[in-house]
């Protein structure tokens, strides 16, 4: 991927958040994202999760209907400058994936469904990047189905947590049908310190030094004790002003009647759950002010997108981090890597991959053996389920999903019934990558540095492939047995693999 980033050129990022769905469009000004267009619609997605974690369909038309509307903004972004996330309310729908693929058919990027503490890093990565306060903050976004806690200091997170409390999710549960009351408030605030109770020892240990909220309901009340003088002289929150705001919603009997100048309509059915929640964190964490970014998610998702193209792209430093912690073989892996890419670069036309494809083979490649932590007995699939379940910075959960199914699926036998498995989380694209890897291992199985056999892979058909090998070197019969057994196995998944003598003029053409 190329390591600049046009000034003229626009990036995008899209929040599918549980409350709201929020577009950004920035411009790269001097190394600074500079937003030229925003949307942001109250779609109230997690409004429309049942008992049994079901989305309805009017929720999913509502957030159907607003994606069309901001599609007709992404005209002027190319699709490799974009990224739309989804967050708690997608993470929870036991129908997600349906969803997503109505959603697919008007995006022209894919959704990527993020882990919570990935969202938190995000956030964080947002409000570092819009905040000027130095030392080390704590920073608190309450959303609509989960709220998250991060310490970070300069660009860097050094806690991250996504608890299950939302001001949505509470409205629901506490203030059912609009009703205002002590008892519903007292209820959801004492919920609120439940969660955050959970944290409170361990964030209190990192420390802060200052304390800032970002979104939709730290900003509503803020701006609410702004306007009525409650804030303090730098327009920070103060428990003794949310006290006073407590007072006076609690004069309503019912959301309708919240009569707070400037505040959204649809703000107001959300806004008793969301200031208990505040409350609640207020008194567990003992914060005494907190301030307001208007950086958040979105903004953090288009700095990430620009350190991808600036070659400080946080997913590879979180494969070297897990690579350390599981004492993945780096010599090895290194290997491997190399011969992947090399099989990558001599098909990558033919079976149409592209960079993307390229990387995530490569990080694969790095974490192949990590399984090997836990035994050497199937450890291919002890890899596989640290991926797919682990929190690893940068990566969306169909990304670990996709890295999961590499790994897992890099030696052994190939099961017919795991063909499905691999089309649906990644298309023909991850069956192929799935195949250069087992033959990137197999070159590598004496885990020497001696010079690889010179080899040629060249595809037929799709259904075809040639493996032409030099083998003239000391290792091939090993070699040759390996890739005899492989032969097999392509054949579980309908690919043909011919393997043959490398003649000289191939190497050369």
């Amino acid at each position: 991927m190329a390591d600049f980033f046009p000034e003229e050129e626009l990036l995008a990022a899209i929040d599918l958040g549980s409350n709201s769905f929020h577009l950004a469009i920035a411009r790269l000004d001097h190394g600074e994202v500079r937003k030229v267009a925003s949307m942001s619609e109250k779609v109230q997605l997690a409004a429309g999760l049942d008992a049994d974690k079901m989305l309805s369909l009017e929720a999913q038309q509502r957030g159907l209907d607003c994606l069309s509307r901001f599609v007709g903004r992404l005209g002027s972004v190319m699709p490799q400058r974009m990224r739309i996330v989804a967050t708690n309310a997608l993470r929870e729908a036991a129908n997600a994936q349906e969803f997503i693929d109505k959603a697919q058919k008007i995006l022209p990027k894919s959704i990527e469904i993020i882990a919570g503490r990935e969202e938190a890093r995000l956030i964080y990565l947002g409000v570092s990047h819009t905040t000027a306060a130095g030392g080390r903050r704590l920073v608190v976004d309450i959303g609509g189905g989960s709220t998250e806690f991060i310490i970070g200091q300069d660009f860097d997170p050094l806690q991250t947590e996504s608890l299950q409390m939302g001001c949505v999710a509470f409205t629901r549960k506490f203030f059912a049908d609009g009703q205002i009351s002590e008892q519903a408030f007292e209820q959801a605030k004492n919920a609120a310190r439940k969660e955050v109770t959970v944290i409170a020892a361990m964030y209190r240990e990192t420390g802060w030094d200052t304390v800032i909220g970002s979104s939709g309901t730290i900003k509503a009340a803020r701006q609410l004790l702004m306007q009525q003088g409650l804030a303090d002289e730098q327009g920070h929150i103060t428990y003794p002003a949310l006290l006073k705001l407590r007072e006076q919603i609690l004069k309503w009997k019912h959301a309708d009647e919240i009569d707070f100048e400037g505040l959204k309509e649809d703000r107001k059915a959300v806004l008793p759950a969301g200031l208990a929640i505040l409350m609640g964190l207020f008194e567990v964490l003992g914060i005494e002010r907190m301030g307001y970014s208007d950086g958040a998610l979105r903004e953090g998702v288009m700095y990430d997108l620009l350190g991808r193209f600036r070659h400080e792209d946080v997913r590879d430093r979180s494969v070297q981090a897990m690579m350390a912690r599981y004492y993945a073989d780096p010599r090895q892996a290194d290997r491997v890597a190399l011969t992947a890419r090399a099989l990558f670069e001599q098909v990558a036309d033919a079976l149409q991959l592209d960079e993307e494809d390229g990387d995530l083979l490569r990080r694969a490649a790095y974490l192949h053996e990590i399984g090997l932590a836990i035994s050497h007995g199937s450890y291919h699939r002890h890899g596989a389920y640290l991926l797919e379940h682990s929190d690893v910075p940068g990566f969306s959960k169909v990304d670990q999903l996709r890295l999961s199914f590499l790994v897992g699926l890099h030696r052994r036998k190939l099961r017919e019934d795991s063909l499905d498995l691999v089309r649906h989380a990644g298309g023909a694209s991850l069956v192929t990558l799935c195949l250069l890897l087992r033959l990137a291992v197999l070159f590598h199985h004496s885990r020497y540095d001696q010079v690889v056999p010179s080899f040629v892979l060249s595809i037929h058909s799709n259904k075809s492939w040639q493996l032409a090998v030099d083998q003239s070197g000391a290792e091939w019969p090993m070699l040759h047995a390996d890739l005899q057994t492989e032969v097999t196995q392509f054949g579980h998944w309908g690919i043909e693999l011919d393997v043959v003598q490398l003649v000289p003029a191939e190497l050369e053409a």
